[in-house]
C-alpha cells in the first residue's frame, strides 16, 4: 500500500508539473507549502495552549482568593509604557567590550532582586494593584513569552503578602488540587530566562529584571516554595546546570557583562538552603573537573582552552560567596551539601594546588581559598 502511494503521489506531481520546472523543483516546492501550513497549525496549537494556561492561571487565583478580580490601574499602565519606551538609562560601558564591570551600576538592576522587602507604610491595596497591573509589553519575543507565568506568579506573591496582612482571605491549599498550573508556569518562566541568558541583549529590560526578582521571591518564599519545589525541583536543577555551562562554553569578546548576570542570578538562587546544597556540589564538581584537566595539560606541556580558564572564575567567585553563607548561617549544617563533591574536592587538592601555583597563580588562590572554607565548615 506505501508503495502504491508513494507510486500514484509521484504520477501526479509528475502530471500537475507547470512547464518550466523540473520535478526536483516542483516537489521541493510544494514540500515548502506543506510544511509552512504545518508550521501555521503548530503555531496556533501553541496560541491555544498559552491561551488555556492563562485561563487555567486565573481560574487558580480565583479559586485561592474569591475576591481576586484584575483591575487596571492607570498610573500603573502609564508607567509601564514609559519603561518600556525609554527603559532604565545604563552606563555607555555597556556599548564596549565589557571587560570593565568597576561601575556596578550597570547591573543594580539584577541587584534589587536581593531586597523584596516593600516599605511598611505604603498603603497595600495601592501597592497591590500596582505591581499586578497588567504589563504592556512592547519589547521582544523573548520577553512576551515570559509574561503569563511572571503575572501570575506575582499575583500568587501579592495575594499571599495581603493575606498574611489580613486584607484577603485566600486558601493556597488549592495549589495542591492544581499543581499542573504553578508547575508549568515555573518551567516557562525558567525556560524563557535561559533563552535570555544564553543570547543576552544590553540593556537588560526591566520587565526581565522583573522576572528575576519574582522567581527569587517565589523560591525564598517559605509557603510557596514549598509548592514549587516539590513540582518543579528537577526543572530548577536543570536550570542552574544550564547556567553554569552558559558561563563556561560562553566565547564572546564582550561576555563578561553577561557572565556577571549569570553569576548574580545563581548567587541568589543560592540563597535557598535546598537549591544552595545542591548547586555547591555542582560547582565543585565543575571547578574539580577543570582542576585535574588543567594540571594534566600542564604535566604534559599541551595546549589549553584559555576561555575556559578565564570564565572559571566567576564559578570560583560564586562557590566561595555561597561557602561563605554556608559557614555564617549556624542555623544550616554544614555538612548538609553533597559530602561526595567535597571529599572528590579535597581529594589531592594540594598537590594540584602545588603544581599549579606557579604558573596559574591566581586559580591556585581560589582553589587554596573554597578549600579553607569547605575545612572551616567542617571544624564548625
Amino acid at each position: 500500500y506505501l508503495k502504491i502511494s508513494k507510486l500514484a503521489l509521484a504520477f501526479a506531481i509528475i502530471h500537475s508539473k507547470p512547464p518550466g520546472k523540473s520535478c526536483k523543483e516542483y516537489t521541493e516546492h510544494l514540500a515548502k507549502t506543506v510544511s509552512e501550513q504545518d508550521f501555521g497549525w503548530k503555531s496556533k496549537v501553541e496560541a491555544l495552549e498559552a491561551e488555556v494556561l492563562r485561563l487555567r492561571q486565573e481560574l487558580l487565583l480565583n479559586k485561592i482568593c474569591p475576591r481576586f478580580c484584575l483591575e487596571n490601574d492607570a498610573s500603573a499602565e502609564t508607567r509601564l509604557d514609559q519603561e518600556c519606551i525609554n527603559p532604565m538609562s545604563y552606563s555607555s560601558q555597556l556599548e564596549d567590550s565589557g571587560c570593565d564591570v568597576s561601575n556596578d551600576y550597570a547591573f543594580d538592576s539584577l541587584g534589587i532582586a536581593s531586597d523584596f522587602h516593600q516599605p511598611e507604610h505604603v498603603d497595600a491595596s495601592k501597592r497591590w494593584l500596582e505591581r499586578v497591573a497588567p504589563l504592556n509589553l512592547c519589547c521582544t519575543s523573548k520577553e512576551e513569552s515570559l509574561t503569563a507565568p511572571v503575572q501570575f506568579l506575582q499575583h500568587l506573591l501579592e495575594i499571599k503578602k495581603l493575606s498574611e496582612g489580613g486584607i484577603l482571605q485566600a486558601d493556597f491549599t488549592e495549589l495542591e488540587n492544581d499543581s499542573f498550573t504553578i508547575c508549568n508556569s515555573v518551567s516557562q518562566l525558567l525556560d524563557g530566562l535561559t533563552v535570555f541568558y544564553n543570547s543576552p541583549k544590553f540593556p537588560v529590560s526591566n520587565f526581565l529584571t522583573e522576572a528575576v526578582c519574582v522567581l527569587i521571591s517565589l523560591i525564598t518564599d517559605t509557603k510557596l516554595s514549598n509548592h514549587v519545589l516539590k513540582k518543579c525541583f528537577k526543572k530548577l536543577e536543570e536550570f542552574k546546570k544550564n547556567l553554569i555551562q552558559i558561563i563556561l562554553r560562553n566565547s564572546d569578546v564582550n561576555r563578561f557583562q553577561a557572565l556577571h548576570a549569570v553569576s548574580h542570578t545563581l548567587v541568589l538562587l543560592g540563597r535557598n538552603n535546598i537549591l544552595r546544597n545542591s548547586l555547591i556540589s555542582l560547582l565543585l564538581s565543575e571547578v574539580r573537573q577543570f582542576a585535574e584537566q588543567l594540571l594534566q595539560a600542564h604535566q604534559i606541556q599541551a595546549m589549553y582552552d584559555i576561555t575556559q580558564y578565564e570564565n572559571i572564575f566567576p564559578l570560583c567567585m560564586i562557590l566561595e560567596q555561597l561557602l561563605q553563607n554556608e559557614t555564617e548561617e549556624s542555623s544550616v549544617s554544614s555538612s548538609d551539601y553533597d559530602g561526595e563533591e567535597k571529599i572528590k574536592f579535597l581529594k589531592n587538592l594540594d598537590q594540584i594546588i602545588l603544581h599549579l601555583s606557579d604558573e596559574f597563580p591566581l586559580f591556585s588562590l581560589y582553589l587554596w581559598r573554597v578549600s579553607v572554607l569547605l575545612n572551616s565548615a567542617q571544624i564548625q
